[in-house]
């Protein structure tokens, strides 16, 4: 079940991320492990210790347009629509 939860963030258990626990610290990276009883993301941080972050504290790496690696806020993701592959062949 938590990983219907993590799908519908747009995440699957492993990837990766960068998180801040307030606004105006730096960026610190991890990967996602799953849900907390709170709602927010089990993480794992560099270290491997445990973090339970806001889904609005994490970003998301993605493909940019020139193949880059670029850093998409979670909320932004979530927000998106996208149309399903009707047939399976993405």
């Amino acid at each position: 079940m938590a990983d219907t939860w993590l799908l519908s963030l747009g995440l699957r258990p492993g990837a990766e991320i960068r998180f801040r626990r307030e606004a105006g610290e730096r960026w610190l990276p991890g990967k996602v492990m799953g849900r907390e009883a709170d709602g927010s993301v089990d993480l794992r941080d560099a270290r491997g210790r445990s973090r339970a972050i806001p889904v609005e504290q994490i970003e998301v790496a993605e493909r940019g347009p020139r193949g880059g690696r670029i850093w998409t806020p979670l909320p932004d993701i979530v927000a998106r629509t996208e149309q399903l592959d009707l047939f399976g062949d993405a």
